[in-house]
């Protein structure tokens, strides 16, 4: 059956109005599957005018922000649908972020009701809450669910925040008619194909990535929901692709080196899966690696949150990484610091227009002017935004990637400021100053370095500055290394002289680490393998795996390490559950008693 497509030669359909088209198309088909739930095309519409209803009982009314607080499961699908069929845009509220720093999000939000689950939010006083979307009766539309308020492509269709270099996360407002014009750009360049497809939604609701995963039910695509235990094993991962007949997976190039092997074997009946890269730089071996399999095609997608998740794409083909060029409908500028159009083959930053350029920053007029700019070379009165991405024109006419203009860093997938976390350290009694970087420790890849000076005479502790960052910030913008100065190193012209901090040293900075050293064979094995992966000489037993920097990548290749030196089978929520090492070392012996691990 072929998938609904928008009208050619107009603008392209609201993505609510392709959702309620694919319901009448194929009402059977299986819209979402979330473990071992199901949703047809017809239950999830009924479902999602049920949760709209509520909403509009509540007061809601087109262009209000909702925010959704809830698990991955099919009712996250229900809630972003019913919002926008009550006419509002919604705000991702990650249950796993810092009270403080969903309190501030909802605030500045001004969001006018929340969906979430129990103890979700705790903050967010003031807005009428609903719980997790319950299902509809079977001839319900809702309760009293009125028809959806009349799409205008200029409403706002989500509030994204991201990381603020004032020290302060800041929302990106996208509208409805962004969205749209993504899923037609998309499909015209040929990256999603005609016909109906399975997809896999495997990035947090709140990375703009997610939204041209889930999103694709508005196009009569199946949305399959990972849970954070299928998105963290490949084994499961790749069982359960094949066991839903998975056509195409979203995912980074940083979590594909951990899938790869399990991804990249033959797959059931010879399918192909379909990888779309995004959210780093994709490296040279990897790319080589795609293009060279049969069983796999690639895509690279680049775009800021800005510009609706995906700017640019390109097959993965070949031997040399590359952005592609714009997508249909977009435009894309390479220009010099006086905005002047740079020659083929020179360097210069890059700007995007179109239709998919966001609304800008919600609540903040000053940084929206500053980053969206007046176009010089488009119709009059649109605009251009500038990413702060070096590029290069290639001699084929895609773009080559070269790094930033400014300070911003991708890290683990996602785009921050480092600004913001020196803020909040800076906020800290013992600290004067405080810079942070990524650097790139080798086998143990990239981490997060914070150098801090004190204030007054104190004496730093890693632990303290730890816990007073996993207060404000998500745990991928919380530091792993922690190194004190006397001073931060200044360029002639004041500014800071990166190339002059030094690097982390072996160990866990300023903090007080415990001196027992691993014993009996699970310990030292288990040691052997965090100082592997966390790139450390010495790992003491009373370590904590995520306190040295580990985190959600890391400890799925202490998985992985730990299956093939020990033989043991454990799952990456058992390292959450026993971050210390002789905790973890107790675990696992338990569950290999009465052998020993092999040496």
């Amino acid at each position: 059956m072929e998938s609904v497509q928008a009208d050619p030669g107009r603008e392209p359909l609201d993505a609510l109005v392709r959702f309620r088209r694919a319901v009448r198309a194929h009402p059977d088909r299986i819209a979402v599957r979330a473990g071992e739930e199901t949703l047809t095309f017809t239950e999830l519409d009924r479902r999602t005018g049920a949760l709209a209803g509520e909403l509009t009982s509540l007061g809601v009314a087109r262009g209000d922000r909702i925010g959704v607080a809830l698990g991955r499961g099919a009712g996250l699908v229900v809630a972003l649908l019913a919002v926008w069929r009550a006419g509002a845009a919604y705000v991702p509220l990650d249950p796993q972020y810092p009270p403080e720093r969903l309190e501030f999000m909802s605030r500045d939000a001004g969001i006018r009701a929340l969906i979430a689950t129990a103890g979700a939010v705790p903050h967010a006083s003031g807005v009428p809450r609903l719980g997790e979307p319950r299902p509809a009766a079977p001839a319900d539309d809702g309760p009293g669910a009125p028809a959806a308020p009349a799409p205008d492509p200029r409403d706002p269709a989500y509030v994204l925040y991201t990381s603020g270099s004032t020290g302060r996360p800041k929302g990106v407002e996208v509208s409805r008619g962004g969205v749209a014009a993504l899923l037609a750009a998309l499909e015209e360049a040929g990256v999603y194909g005609p016909r109906p497809r399975v997809v896999a939604w495997n990035a947090s609701v709140s990375f703009d990535a997610s939204v041209q995963q889930w999103a694709r039910v508005c196009r009569g695509d199946t949305v399959v929901v990972l849970s954070d235990e299928d998105r963290k094993d490949p084994a499961r991962l790749a069982a359960l692709l094949d066991a839903h007949g998975v056509d195409d997976l979203d995912l980074t190039p940083s979590h594909w080196e951990l899938l790869r092997t399990a991804l990249g074997a033959p797959r059931a009946g010879g399918r192909t899966l379909r990888l779309f890269m995004g959210g780093e730089a994709v490296p040279a071996r990897t790319w080589r690696e795609i293009a060279g399999s049969a069983g796999l095609e690639g895509w690279n997608l680049y775009g800021p949150t800005e510009c609706t998740v995906d700017a640019t794409a390109a097959r993965i083909t070949g031997d040399t990484p590359h952005l592609g060029d714009a997508l249909p409908g977009g435009r894309l500028y390479v220009l010099d610091d006086g905005l002047r159009p740079v020659p083929d083959g020179g360097e210069g930053e890059l700007y995007l227009a179109g239709p998919r350029l966001a609304h800008g920053y919600a609540g903040r007029p000053g940084l929206t002017a500053e980053r969206f700019v007046a176009d010089p070379f488009g119709p009059a009165g649109t605009r251009m935004y500038r990413t702060g991405d070096r590029v290069r024109r290639r001699a084929d006419g895609t773009l080559a990637y070269l790094g930033r203009a400014d300070r911003q860093v991708k890290f683990r997938g996602f785009r921050m400021e480092p600004g913001e976390i020196e803020a909040v350290l800076c906020a800290h009694r013992d600290v004067s100053a405080a810079a942070v970087v990524v650097r790139d420790q080798g086998p143990a890849g990239e981490r997060l370095v914070a150098y801090c000076v004190p204030a007054g005479g104190a004496v730093l502790s890693a632990a303290r500055l730890r816990e007073h960052a996993a207060a404000a910030l998500p745990d991928f913008m919380v530091p792993s290394d922690w190194v004190p100065l006397d001073a931060l190193p200044l360029t002639p012209n004041g500014k800071l002289d990166t190339a002059a901090l030094p690097q982390p040293p072996d160990g866990d900075g300023p903090a007080e680490r415990a001196a027992a050293e691993p014993d009996g064979p699970f310990e030292e094995l288990i040691a052997e393998v965090w100082s592997e992966v966390l790139g450390r000489r010495r790992i003491s037993a009373e370590d904590d795996f995520f306190a040295l920097g580990g985190h959600s990548l890391m400890a799925l290749r202490v998985v992985g390490r730990l299956k093939r030196n020990l033989g043991v089978v454990i799952s990456v929520k058992e390292v959450y559950r026993h971050p210390r090492l002789r905790d973890l070392a107790r675990h696992v012996a338990s569950h290999n008693a009465p052998n020993a691990p092999p040496r």
